[in-house]
């Protein structure tokens, strides 16, 4: 293990976090801002293999890329000795698939909500030319705080279809892949989409779609198979979410969701009950009658030589002529037999017709009465009740707009009727605010007495103008909803101003329509760069948005004389400020600031640096409350 290892003489290892297929991450401290930071690092054995270096460089890249709060942002990229590393946001929480472990399955509008994020996350990739395909629980990371983060972009696939590296180290799942990538085929967004449909559809059930002994069995049910229907598993999904899972999970790309927006769209809508037109028919099951399933009240009739069914002697009008035949003694053993069987039979046959009779009921026709009548019908022949509401322009509040299953579908007692109830005509409509100027759009949202929450992207589209609206408009809303618009911040390309003096990278900045971010100091012992910038972010030739900060570290002597403070955290329930100070000449200098995350525990080596030498006091405070004064030796 590598804990308590510094690279960049900045990031602190602490704990291990965990491994993937090429990489270990620690959670570390940045120990000149305080901050939880997660270090991924190539593993030592790959370093002399060129596929891999190449992959881990494409992550870099890709993360690059990239800056949204439903993505986990690339903060660092660096070599420490023979160690290549990434340093990473640090997300405080779980994975999507440890949460689904312990719940079993998520409720529906909080699987919505995720889903939503993952897709916002993915259509932010996919406008940066960048296609995830290893979207699973795993990938998911879930904050403490409930925020949605999507981890390890642009990770390259291996060269197979079952995601198997050298050795047959299993290092994605076949279980999330699309029949695009089953078959080698090309991936495009679409595939993202479908990796996505599967993840929605284990957190509404519990378990994915197909499982099979070997990765080929189950990629070849993702090629061929139609998944087992959601309401199986959890009868209480809505109908128009089923429906939008089952888009996402089409086999050919071109009948999903074209895009994650679209998707997303798609989603919110069937929280409050908006069925997809194009989706219906997969959110319910079809069901086929047997030829088998023959009446047994009517007499039976043969079937003629050409197949159709011929009547009965005696409707027919003619008399079957009569034959005296000996019966020996065998064929009366035979008849006997055979009666004795056809009695079994029919005895059994009785009990089985009395159980589907004493357990079935047959779906009520509700559609067109309003809920409690409805709801006196589904319960009187023992149907559970499943309500959704949505508005409707035309329906009265109150009343049943539709149904699953149709009228007279047999069903089991105790099994869920599922209906759409009408809210009545919707009171508000968004406005559609897209191509508008920042201005305009926020004072017509303000006067709908809604939230708005801006997201501004690099753009070449005028500064100020919406690209995107959520929810879009037409859609109804409630006062008081928060509505997210993304805005063209215009774009510049960041130069490269390491090796500056800050006052020179700050002139370069300006001149490129970019702000200087409060500066963060590195002590070095290297004293041609002392004063000039060490590393930027954002990196250079990466797209900001006009006037965006950019954070410069900056080289500044190092002190003369060294020491170290331990300690260790005890977890509590709120978030508390540490901060560590030296008593130099009586005067406390601060040497750490940082707030240590609420339920969090650890152990923390605090390095200090001083212009004198020798025994000075250390004091730790917590809250600003002193908890520690320890004598240290400087040396």
């Amino acid at each position: 293990m590598m804990k308590g290892m510094i690279f960049a003489e900045r990031y602190q290892l602490e704990d291990f976090i965990g491994q993937g297929g090429m990489s270990l991450v620690y959670r570390a401290v940045d120990i000149r801002t305080g901050h939880s930071v997660a270090v991924k690092i190539l593993k030592s054995e790959y370093n002399s293999d060129k596929e891999f270096l190449e992959r881990f460089q494409r992550e870099a890249q890709a993360a690059s890329m990239m800056n949204h709060h439903n993505i986990v942002n690339l903060l660092d990229v660096g070599v420490e000795g023979e160690y290549r590393y990434l340093v990473l946001e640090y997300v405080s929480g779980n994975t999507l698939k440890d949460i689904i472990r312990q719940k079993g399955r998520l409720s529906t509008p909080t699987a919505v909500q995720i889903g939503v994020r993952i897709l916002s996350a993915l259509q932010h990739a996919h406008d940066n030319g960048i296609i995830h395909r290893d979207i699973k629980p795993q990938n998911v990371l879930i904050h403490s705080d409930g925020h949605v983060k999507v981890a390890d972009f642009g990770i390259a696939r291996m060269t197979n279809a079952f995601t198997i590296s050298k050795g047959d180290t299993v290092v994605g799942s076949v279980h999330y892949s699309s029949p695009e990538q089953a078959t080698g085929s090309v991936v495009e967004a679409t595939s993202d989409i479908y990796s996505t449909g599967v993840v929605m559809y284990e957190m509404l059930t519990g378990r994915v779609p197909f499982v099979g002994d070997t990765p080929v069995s189950v990629a070849m049910q993702h090629i061929k198979d139609a998944p087992p229907p959601i309401t199986d598993f959890a009868p209480e999904t809505p109908p128009a979410v089923v429906a939008v899972v089952m888009k996402a999970l089409r086999k050919n790309p071109a009948d999903r969701y074209q895009s994650a927006r679209e998707m997303a769209d798609a989603l919110m809508k069937a929280k409050d009950g908006k069925l997809d037109p194009d989706s219906i028919q997969t959110a319910q099951p079809v069901f086929v009658q047997s030829e088998a399933n023959v009446n047994l009240t009517q007499p039976l009739k043969q079937r003629s030589p050409d197949g159709s069914r011929a009547g009965s002697a005696q409707e027919s009008g003619r008399t079957k002529p009569a034959h005296h035949h000996r019966h020996s003694t065998a064929s009366i053993a035979v008849t006997g037999a055979l009666t004795v069987a056809v009695l079994a039979v029919l005895v059994l046959g009785s009990i089985q017709i009395y159980n589907r009779i004493t357990n079935s009921a047959v779906a009520p026709d509700v559609v067109g009465y309003t809920v409690d009548e409805g709801m006196a019908m589904a319960r009187r022949i023992g149907l559970a009740w499943q309500q959704t509401d949505m508005n409707h322009d035309t329906i009265p509040a109150g009343t049943v707009i539709s149904q699953l299953p149709e009228p007279d579908t047999e069903m089991r007692k105790g099994d869920s009727l599922l209906v759409t109830v009408s809210l009545g005509p919707s009171r508000s409509v968004m406005e559609d605010v897209i191509g508008m100027s920042y201005d305009a759009a926020t004072a017509l949202l303000k006067a709908q007495g809604v939230d708005i929450v801006i997201i501004r992207t690099a753009s070449t589209e005028p500064v100020g103008k919406v690209l995107q609206q959520s929810p879009r408009g037409g859609a109804s809303y409630t006062a008081g909803q928060s509505v997210e618009l993304t805005i063209s911040g215009g774009s510049t390309l960041v130069p490269d101003v390491t090796e500056m003096s800050p006052e020179n990278a700050a002139t370069i900045l300006k001149e490129n329509s970019l702000t200087t971010a409060e500066p963060v100091y590195v002590e070095v012992l290297d004293e041609k760069q002392i004063g000039k910038v060490l590393a930027q972010s954002p990196t250079a030739g990466t797209l900001a948005v006009i006037d965006a900060p950019v954070t410069l570290t900056v080289a500044v002597a190092s002190k003369n004389y060294r020491g170290e403070i331990g300690l260790n955290i005890q977890a509590a329930d709120h978030a508390r400020k540490l901060r560590i100070t030296l008593v130099e000449n009586d005067v406390e200098s601060e040497q750490y600031s940082a707030t240590y995350p609420a339920g969090q525990s650890g152990s923390l080596i605090v390095p200090l640096s001083s212009a004198l030498s020798g025994t000075l006091i250390c004091r730790v405070y917590l809250d600003d409350e002193m908890v520690l004064e320890q004598a240290v030796t400087l040396e």
